[in-house]
């Protein structure tokens, strides 16, 4: 082999080189020749650099040159083992042309030309170098063999080209199964193509991604959902190989998991809190109800009902035998027709036996179902509502018992559509929590509803339906009992035709609400009714009701009471603490008559005085309580010039200016019961002469 004419120029590196950027770069590798007289007939760019010699200084010279003088046959056994063996590789102390001894490594093999003359070549390099490179190489090895984290080489089409076992495992194929195939068609995500773009600006434009989450699924495991932390940086393509994309991935799918459940756990725990404030902040059955369905819809589900058992024998025990009849008292839902008509088109529901409802009340804990035929069969009996179920959109009803006290109240339940993820053991927590909070709440609801009803019917059964005003007083009388958020009060009201022609007129109002008030308003106007027969004075009526007040323990209540004679139309007013009567003339004006407020009844100790005023032909009376004149942050006495300017209209029907009265005066948020009796007096036409 004829020596290197360019050995010490710059221009041509020689034959074998390291490639920049490959994992050799920074190791020389020197290549020589050593011809059949064991003298050196080559001389690369990497001999020069090893050994320091120019090509010049060496060629024709013997190879001993290259190894200290204390081992003086080196030269001759490398080409002696070359020759014999066929290839012989050895570590040997080497000589730098500074002195200098260094351990090299040598590798040689015979060579031999056209010509039939034997050449050994040498490859030699630094020992310390290629411990390096083997260490380096070792390590890799091991890595890829080992390590616990997916590695990963893609082409420049992003198909396998080397992956180790590890992310072989995470997708469940072999590892031949990967090869050739692109990297989508493993990983499959439903990113609209994201993690696809991703790749490709790697590969493409050389960018570097860190840690980025991606969701996917494998043909390996397809029931499986994953997340895994994928890395991905370019590769600059080394010798002989193509550029690609070299990747790490992470299974993070049990960290991610952990991650959200918590999550999910703290936004339950936040709902619950919610839903504490916010339902049962009324006694009203319906607004409960309502408050429950506006917890959960939307954050929890996207449709929502509350229904209450109307139960069909007593005691209230469930029956699974039986059909079920419910009352929906609230309902709601974020989803489009038909689900609106679906929930809200009924108020009763009869659910069969063995419907989801009774499955549900048969454990008594809550428990949810697929909207399948199957579900729609059992529990929605009218084929119509079967369709509307089924095209509503939900896709998973989960139900929970309202249950307070040992009794079974209601149901409610909790839809999702097919966009969410269908309900688990910790949302049926979640909703027998909720469902249990609530049921409380529509007990006490329902108990309170019952004992209102109650109050009610026995204040309504101790007021005079049609008072018998006589033949000289025309009369329209009104009754309304305040807002459903409060107690019933002790409003009442009388008209008692007396002998003589005479007529009395009283209204009154025990302070406080519920039995107590009425059963204490009964029993005053019992007592008064009894009383203005036999005692003719208005004051002395009120002093008997005050002893009878006493002893019944009524602390506060008041009375007005006005006893006219048609004969003389003279009239005598005493009050006990209740707001002035107004007198309406003929001619449009307004008065106040019995300006003697008097003290309430029970207090005990004080007279009470009349007032005696005379009343026009034809003039109107009104009497009233103070729930029509008195209101909150207003002075009672602005109340009662409102309700003095509505009695300046003209009022030809007592009926019809009751009616305007009240829708003036009344605000749609009254809370106090409101009484209010309108009386047109006339005079009795004078005796005939005997």
């Amino acid at each position: 082999m004829p020596p290197d004419p360019q050995g010490d120029g710059d221009a041509d590196p020689g034959p074998i080189r390291s490639e920049p950027g490959s994992l050799l770069e920074h190791v020389v590798v020197a290549v020589l020749g050593i011809d059949e007289e064991d003298r050196i007939c080559y001389w690369g760019p990497g001999a020069r650099s090893l050994f320091g010699h120019e090509s010049a200084a060496v060629l024709d010279r013997p190879a001993s040159t290259l190894f200290p003088d204390r081992d003086p046959g080196a030269a001759a056994r490398l080409a002696e083992q070359a020759r014999t063996l066929g290839y012989w590789r050895v570590r040997l102390p080497a000589l730098h042309r500074d002195g200098t001894v260094f351990d090299c490594g040598f590798r040689v093999f015979p060579l031999t030309g056209s010509t039939g003359r034997s050449v050994v070549m040498g490859l030699a390099s630094q020992s310390v170098e290629l411990d390096r490179v083997k260490t380096n190489l070792a390590f890799l090895d091991a890595l890829f063999e080992t390590y616990p984290i997916g590695l990963v080489m893609l082409d420049e089409d992003l198909r396998y080209v080397h992956l180790n076992q590890a992310l072989a495992d995470m997708d469940g194929i072999p590892l031949a199964g990967h090869l050739g195939r692109r990297m989508t068609d493993i990983m499959l995500t439903s990113d609209g193509g994201e993690f696809q773009r991703l790749l490709r600006a790697v590969a493409q434009e050389g960018r570097t991604v860190v840690d980025t989450l991606v969701g996917l699924r494998t043909p390996g495991h397809p029931d499986r959902d994953q997340v895994r932390s994928v890395s991905l940086f370019p590769l600059s393509g080394a010798v002989g190989t193509r550029r690609g994309v070299g990747g790490l991935l992470v299974d993070v799918t049990d960290r991610e998991r952990a991650i959200m459940e918590a999550t999910a756990a703290r936004q339950r725990l936040a709902l619950l809190d919610r839903a504490a404030a916010r339902i049962g902040t009324t006694l009203d059955l319906d607004v409960t109800a309502r408050e429950l369905v506006g917890s959960a819809v939307p954050e929890f589900s996207d449709a929502s009902v509350v229904e209450l058992v109307e139960w069909m024998h007593q005691p209230e025990v469930f029956d699974p035998r039986l059909p079920l009849v419910t009352r929906r008292i609230a309902w709601g839902t974020t989803l489009p027709p038909p689900a609106g008509e679906l929930l809200g088109g009924l108020e009763r529901i009869t659910y069969p036996p063995g419907s989801g409802i009774h499955a549900m009340l048969e454990t008594g804990r809550p428990c949810w179902f697929e909207v399948n035929d199957d579900f729609v069969a059992s529990t929605v009996a009218h084929r119509e509502r079967a369709r509307l179920l089924m095209e509503s959109g939900l896709a998973c009803i989960l139900i929970a018992p309202l249950v307070a006290r040992g009794t079974i109240q209601g149901i409610t339940m909790f839809g999702r559509a097919a966009s969410r993820p269908a309900f688990d053991e910790p949302d049926l927590s979640l909703a027998g929590e909720l469902a249990s909070r609530a049921a409380l709440c529509l007990d006490n609801a329902r108990l309170y509803s019952r004992v209102q009803d109650i109050a009610l019917t026995l204040q309504r059964a101790l007021l005079p339906s049609a008072p018998a005003a006589g033949p000289h007083a025309d009369i329209a009388h009104r009754y309304l009992p305040g807002s459903r958020l409060t107690e019933v009060g002790g409003d009442w009201y009388d008209v008692i035709p007396l002998p003589g022609d005479e007529l009395a007129l009283l209204v009154g109002d025990v302070m406080g609400h519920g039995v107590p008030a009425a059963a204490a308003m009964g029993r005053l106007r019992i007592t008064a009714k009894a009383l203005v027969r036999h005692t003719r004075d208005p004051e002395g009526l009120l002093a008997e009701l005050d002893s009878c007040a006493q002893e019944a323990g009524i602390e506060l209540a008041t009375c007005l009471c006005i006893l006219y004679d048609p004969h003389t139309g003279h009239a005598r007013v005493a009050s006990a603490g209740h707001p002035p009567p107004l007198l309406r003339h003929p001619d449009g004006t307004v008065e106040r008559i019995g300006d003697v407020l008097g003290v309430p009844l029970g207090v005990g100790g004080v007279p009470f005085r009349s007032t005696a005023t005379r009343i026009p032909e034809g003039a109107v009376v009104a009497l009233y309580t103070d729930g029509l004149v008195e209101a909150r942050g207003q002075d009672i006495d602005t109340g009662i010039d409102a309700l003095r300017d509505q009695l300046r209209a003209p009022v030809d029907s007592l009926e019809e200016a009751a009616d305007r009265i009240l829708s003036r005066l009344l605000p749609d948020t009254a809370t106090d019961d409101t009484v209010l009796v309108l009386a047109r007096l006339r005079r009795a036409p004078p005796a005939e002469p005997l």
